[in-house]
């Protein structure tokens, strides 16, 4: 910053906001339409499995499953930032993947765990928790740049969830 400018000159503030910024943001190694896309994309993912939850009345729905999908799609995206982060230059970094899945999947299931329990002899919440685990799952593949895995089990969800359905009420319906 020019020692030339006084507090008061226009330049100055904006000099002053210039280095904030600069120091409290950090800049992505992915350019930010990329990560937007890949979180957008979680979104819609994380909505066609929970509108099916939701149809169903189920307890956790539309915005449970696209929050699961977008929370796990940040961490994925938030794990490559890290790894390149200029504070690391010159040490050299190494990921173990495996915490990252380990990681969101203790935490999907602590979810899914609140929605599972046993009345009148049955389990309940059961394919609600699965299908959360799953949503948690589709977010860290498109978090990890991996779309086409991630749309692909988005589609086998609604094959299990909608479709299936169907073959299981036929049966008891036969019974």
């Amino acid at each position: 910053m020019p020692s030339c400018l006084e507090p008061s000159d226009t330049k100055y503030v904006l000099a002053l906001m210039d280095e904030f910024i600069e120091r409290f943001g950090q800049s992505t190694w992915l350019p930010f339409s990329v990560i937007s896309a890949r979180l957008l994309l979680a979104a819609v993912f994380g909505s066609v499995v929970g509108i099916e939850r939701e149809w169903r009345n189920r307890p956790a729905g539309l915005r449970t499953h696209i929050l699961i999908c977008v929370a796990t799609a940040l961490i994925a995206i938030l794990t490559i930032e890290i790894t390149h982060l200029h504070v690391f230059e010159g040490q050299e970094i190494t990921i173990d993947p495996i915490r990252l899945i380990e990681a969101t999947t203790a935490g999907v299931a602590f979810l899914a765990a609140g929605i599972i329990f046993f009345s009148k002899g049955e389990v309940q919440g059961l394919t609600t928790g699965a299908g959360m685990w799953l949503a948690g799952a589709i977010g860290l593949a498109v978090g990890l740049g991996f779309w086409q895995i991630a749309a692909l089990a988005t589609v086998l969800a609604l094959v299990v969830l909608g479709l299936l359905q169907l073959v299981q009420v036929g049966s008891k319906d036969r019974s």
